[in-house]
């Protein structure tokens, strides 16, 4: 078996394409339009893996994004640089953190957070995340 997608619910498709195309540089790989919704796949030029957007037609409300949701998570070759462009791109971002474990640096990163409220983990291509 290999992870192909994750699917988050969104409530304006162009606003969402265009946060994910400016941040993180995905690009629509495919879009889908249905009755009642419209799915559309945005890859980064690294990997295969689709980030799947679904759009519900007629929808008003924001989604809930419940307590169980935690988040993505993507590498940076410049950790400042993409903050920067997280920014630029509207989006919230944390200030860049370190995680230490027994006295190691585990990994260097930031939270973005999209127009849906969904979390987006932004992390140095270092230690155990250098190959991912």
């Amino acid at each position: 078996m290999k992870m192909i997608h994750t699917c988050l619910r969104v409530l304006d498709l162009k606003r969402s394409t265009e946060y994910y195309s400016k941040a993180f540089g995905f690009t629509e790989y495919a879009r889908f339009e249905f009755d009642s919704f419209t799915l559309v796949y945005m890859r980064d030029s690294h990997t295969s893996f689709e980030l799947e957007l679904t759009e519900n037609h007629g929808r008003k409300e924001p989604y809930d994004l419940g307590d169980g949701y935690g988040h993505l998570a993507v590498t940076s070759d410049d950790l400042e640089a993409d903050h920067g462009k997280v920014k630029a791109a509207g989006g919230e971002a944390t200030d860049i953190k370190s995680l230490e474990h027994q006295g190691q640096v585990l990994g260097k990163f930031f939270f973005a957070t999209d127009p849906d409220g969904y979390k987006i983990e932004v992390l140095a291509k270092m230690g155990r995340f250098a190959d991912l």
